[in-house]
């Protein structure tokens, strides 16, 4: 079957201690909520908030939050590079495993589906960057409000079955991982990652299916990696070639961008970034409220109900707090957690304002390690503005 053709705040009071070093964080606010839904739509999606079409950069709106399963054409989507193939037929897609393998293999589709069993995760995919335009002074990037994030139900097969049959040999220590989308320029690196061999798990999976559909185009079809708790630079879209080796390839998505202070709190200040830097990988504690939004008015004496998700690496949201009086008090919510460790938690929490006038709603989860959401004014500042975890806020007027 032919496929798919494509057209184109306020500053943080408490200083982060650094080995000698004393550094304060710049100024971290709530993310950037009041971007517009484009009036147009890319291919399989409905209008989303757009920020570049070539490459395809485009954020869910906060409504999407208030389910556990992002649906395909609300997803986000996160291309780096601009040169994304246009046309695949299914027919004729392989992906080829080599380097330090017993066996090089070119795996078409068919074999995938057919060769080898068949698996299921539903798991949460965020960019690092999400939420990034909380920081101040802002961060290079995309100024993502807290949208690119999606949970979806993956289907593929184990990359450790792929590799099995490969035969790694005893000195693989690390696989790469490289898609089919290129750069503009010949100086621009690809799009490579790479992880080490103790990262794999049953639940690291090649997947061709998102929500019981085929990938979406824009968010890797035919095939892609499935990292599940680990930000989405590390699932790798259209993959097309895995490399065994048995020491470290230096990559500029994995040396330069996408890393943190390796330090205790990953931060540093505007003035002084600190050395030395490390990748990013699991994902921290996360809440974001789908419902209400901000801005909405609700009536004075209604019933209220407060709706989203809560996420982390796959430890496991233990409760999800609401406050009503500016982080006062806090009340638990009501969790639905029905779809594994890393999906998405979805919390409700019922209240009847009693007051006129402005009325905010804060969101703070808490894992199973007892690891919580900071206040945004808490959240440390870091040069890549990544990983932004701040307590979520929507302020609505009580009519």
């Amino acid at each position: 079957m032919q496929r798919r053709e494509f057209l184109k705040s306020s500053l943080v009071a408490s200083a982060a201690v650094l080995g000698s070093t004393a550094l304060s964080a710049g100024e971290t606010t709530q993310p950037i909520d009041n971007r517009k839904v484009s009036t147009m739509a890319f291919p399989e999606k409905k209008p989303l908030i757009t920020y570049s079409d070539r490459p395809p950069l485009l954020e869910s709106p906060r409504s999407v939050y208030t389910q556990g399963i992002t649906p395909n054409d609300e997803f986000f989507v996160r291309w780096h590079l601009p040169d994304i193939p246009q046309h695949y037929d299914p027919d004729n897609y392989t992906i080829h495993i080599n380097g330090l393998v017993e066996n090089e293999l070119k795996l078409s589709l068919k074999e995938l589906k057919t060769e080898f069993e068949q698996v299921e995760v539903t798991a949460v995919l965020q960019c690092g960057g999400n939420s990034r335009s909380a920081f101040h002074p802002i961060p290079g990037g995309i100024q993502w409000g807290s949208g690119a994030m999606g949970c979806a139900k993956w289907k593929g097969v184990r990359l450790r079955d792929v590799l099995n049959r490969a035969g790694l040999k005893k000195e693989a220590h690390w696989i790469g991982f490289n898609g089919r989308d290129n750069a503009a320029y010949y100086e621009t690196p690809n799009f490579v990652r790479e992880i080490e061999t103790h990262e794999l798990d049953d639940h690291v999976i090649i997947a061709y299916e998102m929500n019981g559909e085929d990938l979406p185009y824009l968010n890797g079809y035919p095939i892609r990696l499935v990292m599940p708790g680990y930000y989405s630079d590390s699932w790798v879209k259209m993959l097309s070639n895995i490399t065994v080796t048995n020491e470290y390839k230096s990559l500029f998505f994995m040396d330069v961008a996408y890393r943190v202070p390796d330090n205790k709190t990953e931060s540093e200040t505007p003035e002084n970034h600190f050395k030395p830097t490390k990748p990013i990988t699991h994902m921290n504690v996360k809440s974001v409220i789908g419902y209400p939004e901000n801005g909405m008015k609700v009536y004075h004496n209604s019933h209220v109900v407060v709706r989203g998700v809560a996420f982390d690496d796959g430890t496991g949201i233990r409760d999800v707090m609401i406050s009503t009086d500016e982080g006062k008090t806090w009340e638990k919510a009501l969790l639905k957690q029905e779809n594994g460790r890393y999906a998405y938690t979805e919390f409700r929490y019922s209240f009847k304002p009693a007051k006129y006038g402005k009325l905010s709603f804060m969101a703070k989860a808490i894992n199973r390690l007892g690891q919580e959401q900071p206040f945004a004014k808490d959240v440390l500042w870091n040069h890549g503005g990544y990983k932004y975890n701040g307590i979520d806020v929507v302020t609505v007027e009580v009519v």
